[in-house]
């Protein structure tokens, strides 16, 4: 059965290898991201794009517009946009955290919120967070605004499990080691992932079609190594 699916931060990396693997199996995708034109460069018939800053309430009323007006029905939402900080704790600023946290945790909740209305039993919010999120787990210096700010999104992810758990929408985390993308070549030059972003792509895509059969308000650490 085809699904109608959301996937934020789809310019580049992961969002973008699985907008591409979900549309070339049939889905409906909306790849949303500032820069839309990577996506858009496709002309891929099952993908639909503009641009959108996760920041921009805006561009959110836009987004749930869209939806209304075109598809009514979500089966599956990935909060994968992201934005990384990489320097020293005593250099990051006020502005520095608020940056990162109106991407990665602020951006994943409004969209939340907004999209929830269209979701039913059997829909599944699949939010992208890191190892360096999870309580216990390995931290690495210069990393304190981003990683504290996905283990926000992991209670938050429980949170509303909970909060839901009546709907039958089932809420689930990714915490994923490092993964080879732009993002973490710009906070790491030189830094090797041992994984592709099309292999981790291909991992999202199945876990989000399938994993709310098996899982709610559960954070599965996805990631071979440290990180």
């Amino acid at each position: 059965m085809k699904k109608n699916i959301i996937i934020t931060g789809a310019s580049r990396g992961i969002g973008y290898e699985t907008a591409k693997l979900f549309a070339d199996q049939g889905h409906q995708v909306v790849a949303l991201s500032r820069n839309e034109e990577p996506i858009a460069v496709l002309q891929h018939p099952n993908i639909h794009t503009f641009s959108f800053d996760i920041t921009n309430l805006a561009d959110h009323e836009s987004m749930e517009k869209y939806i209304r007006s075109n598809w009514k029905h979500v089966d599956i939402l990935i909060n994968n946009a992201g934005k990384l900080v990489n320097a020293p704790f005593a250099e990051l600023t006020m502005q520095d955290f608020e940056e990162v946290y109106k991407v990665n945790v602020f951006g994943v909740a409004e969209i939340t919120k907004r999209v929830l209305p269209f979701m039913s039993q059997g829909s599944h919010v699949v939010t992208i967070s890191s190892m360096g999120g999870v309580q216990g787990s390995m931290k690495f210096p210069g990393l304190a605004a981003y990683s504290s700010s996905k283990g926000a999104v992991i209670t938050l992810s429980e949170l509303l499990a909970e909060e839901y758990k009546e709907s039958g929408v089932a809420f689930n985390v990714l915490a994923i080691g490092a993964v080879q993308t732009e993002m973490l070549e710009e906070a790491f030059p030189g830094y090797k992932a041992p994984l592709t972003p099309i292999e981790m792509a291909s991992y999202v895509m199945d876990f989000s079609l399938t994993g709310n059969r098996f899982y709610n308000a559960k954070v599965l650490q996805v990631s071979s190594s440290t990180p």
